[in-house]
Parts: structure tokens; sequence; C-alpha cells
């Protein structure tokens, strides 16, 4: 993510910022396939289109892994808003989620 990737998701309103989030997942393995649906279920619950993710597979994009230090996967990085976060796992423990987004 560029810092013009930040600023456009930084609207003047601050009601209006939409999270940025970066899923990383290796490929269509069960733990992966768990943390997408466990995630997109608590972002449309709790974020409604207030958000963009995406969804990267750590063995089609090596550099972002690098660039990114991925050092474990599912792993979610909140890069906005602001603090940055990581969390690791299937997104399964939905209150350890909801913390770590800053919605809880």
């Amino acid at each position: 993510m560029t810092e013009g990737d930040l600023l456009t998701a930084m609207p003047e309103n601050e009601d209006e910022q939409k999270y940025v989030l970066r899923l990383f997942v290796t490929g269509a393995s069960p733990v992966s396939v768990r943390a997408i649906n466990n995630l997109k279920v608590i972002l449309e619950k709790h974020l409604n289109d207030n958000y963009e993710l995406e969804i990267i597979d750590v063995h089609q994009q090596p550099l972002m892994v690098k660039d990114e230090d991925i050092t474990a996967v599912p792993m979610l990085l909140k890069k906005f808003p602001l603090p940055f976060r990581r969390l690791v796992g299937d997104m399964s423990d939905y209150e350890k989620v909801l913390r770590g987004l800053g919605l809880k």
C-alpha cells in the first residue's frame, strides 16, 4: 500500500473512513477458506460496505509476503484506520477479531 492509497482511504469525514485490510492465505486450503468466510461474516455484520479487503495468496504473490513481513498464514493486516494490527489464524475467534479491528 502506498501513501496515495492511504490518502484515498482517508475521507474528510471520519464517519466515512474505510477499513483497509489485507488477508494473506495459502491458496484454497481448508484453513484459508475458513479464514476468508469467517472474516467476511464479521466484516459484513460490523462494517457493512465500509471496508476494502484484499485477499492475497502467498504462493502467487511472494514479493508482497516479503514486503509485508508475513511470517504465518492466514494473517490479516489492518492497514487503516490506525493503529496497524496483525491477526493470525482462521478468524474464528470472533471477539479477538473485533478487538484487533478496534471494533470492541
